[in-house]
C-alpha cells in the first residue's frame, strides 16, 4: 500500500508540474485565462441540484484547472440570468497572485457595468464580449506603460482599438506611448482621433500640444494648450506650456 500511495503521489506531482508548465507558457507574466466558473449552465439559486454528484463533477471540471496546476484563480460574480447565478473565472500563472488581484480590482467596475448592459438591453453577446476584451487589452497596455515598455503598450492599445474603435481613451493612451518613443506624427494623429470622439478629452489636447510642439507646429500647440485650459482652468501643465510657447514664439 505505501508503494502504491507513493506512486500515486508521484503521478499527481507529474500532472501538476506539466499543467503548471503548460499554463505558465501560455499565460507568461501578463496573460489571463478567462473561463466560465463551471461548465454548462449553473443550477438555479436555491435548487437541490447544487448538491448533486453530477453538478459537483461539472463544477470541478473547470475549477480543477487552477487547483491541479497551482496557478491562481479568481471567480467574479456577475449577477443572475433566469434566476441562475452567473460568474466568470480568471486564471493567472503560478506565482502571479498580485498581478491577478490588481487586474481584477481594476476591471471589476467595468465587468459589472458590462453585465448590467447585457442584462438590461438586447446587445449581442459579441458586442459585450468585444468591449470587455478591449478593456482587458487597455489595462495590459496601462501596465506595460507603467513598466516603461512603450512598444508593448502600443500593441495592447492597438488591440483595444481594433475591438472597440469608439473609445477616445484608447487613442489618447496610445498617443502617450508614441510620445515616449518620439513618434510625434503618430501621437498627433491619435490625439486628433481621440478629440474627434470626445471633444472634452483634456489629456488628448495636452498630448497633441506636446506632439505639435516637438514637430514645430507652435501656433497649433499653443491653441491645444489653451483649449485644455478652457476645459480645465486649473491645469498647471497646460498653463505653463502655453505661457512658455507664447513668450518664445509670439
Amino acid at each position: 500500500m505505501p508503494e502504491i500511495a507513493s506512486m500515486e503521489i508521484e503521478n499527481c506531482h507529474k500532472v501538476r508540474n506539466e499543467m503548471r508548465s503548460a499554463l505558465n507558457a501560455l499565460l507568461k507574466d501578463d496573460g489571463l485565462l478567462v473561463i466560465p466558473t463551471i461548465a454548462n449552465p449553473p443550477p438555479k439559486l436555491g435548487s437541490k441540484e447544487i448538491l448533486s454528484e453530477d453538478y459537483l463533477t461539472r463544477a470541478f471540471t473547470l475549477m480543477s484547472v487552477a487547483s491541479m496546476s497551482g496557478c491562481c484563480q479568481v471567480a467574479v460574480p456577475l449577477g443572475f440570468q433566469d434566476k441562475c447565478p452567473v460568474s466568470v473565472s480568471f486564471i493567472a500563472r503560478h506565482g502571479g497572485d498580485r498581478f491577478l488581484l490588481d487586474t481584477i480590482q481594476t476591471l471589476y467596475a467595468s465587468l459589472q457595468e458590462q453585465a448590467d448592459i447585457a442584462g438590461k438591453s438586447k446587445l449581442s453577446t459579441n458586442v459585450v464580449s468585444d468591449e470587455t476584451t478591449a478593456e482587458f487589452a487597455k489595462e495590459k497596455g496601462n501596465q506595460a506603460f507603467k513598466d516603461k515598455q512603450w512598444q508593448r503598450a502600443i500593441g495592447f492599445y492597438t488591440e483595444a482599438i481594433k475591438l472597440n474603435g469608439k473609445s477616445a481613451t484608447y487613442y489618447s493612451n496610445r498617443s502617450a506611448a508614441f510620445l515616449e518613443l518620439g513618434s510625434f506624427l503618430q501621437a498627433e494623429a491619435d490625439c486628433t482621433k481621440a478629440i474627434d470622439l470626445d471633444k472634452k478629452n483634456v489629456k488628448a489636447y495636452l498630448r497633441r500640444g506636446t506632439a505639435r510642439e516637438m514637430l514645430g507646429y507652435y501656433k497649433e500647440a499653443i491653441e491645444d494648450f489653451r483649449h485644455a485650459l478652457v476645459l480645465e482652468p486649473t491645469n498647471k501643465r497646460a498653463a505653463i506650456s502655453a505661457d512658455r510657447l507664447k513668450k518664445l514664439f509670439q
